[in-house]
């Protein structure tokens, strides 16, 4: 229980890939997939990762592969619409 905790905590502090993909909403950034190819580019020694998906990679791209994998293929439906064109007029907050 408690590398879990650790291993939970670590994904937490280093920030999730998809997620830092889904907030930069760079033009011409990669949609689907973009956690875990920010991650896989990562760990490749990609140099650039600014320039080509709008975000930072992790510290630890390693530990966050999983859960930026997990993360892109529960959110692949609203990524492909996404890339085929269609708008969300979305809003949220209070």
């Amino acid at each position: 229980m408690n590398k879990l905790l650790l291993i939970g905590l670590v994904v937490l502090l280093t920030g999730c890939a998809t997620a830092r993909t889904l907030d930069a909403a760079k033009p011409g950034a990669p949609v689907v997939y973009s956690g875990t190819r920010l991650d896989l580019y990562a760990m490749n020694g990609g140099c650039c990762a600014m320039d080509r998906f709008g975000a930072e990679a992790p510290s630890y791209p390693g530990v966050d592969l999983p859960g930026s994998a997990l993360l892109d293929t529960l959110l692949l439906p609203l990524s492909l619409l996404t890339v085929i064109g269609v708008s969300f007029q979305a809003t949220g907050g209070l």
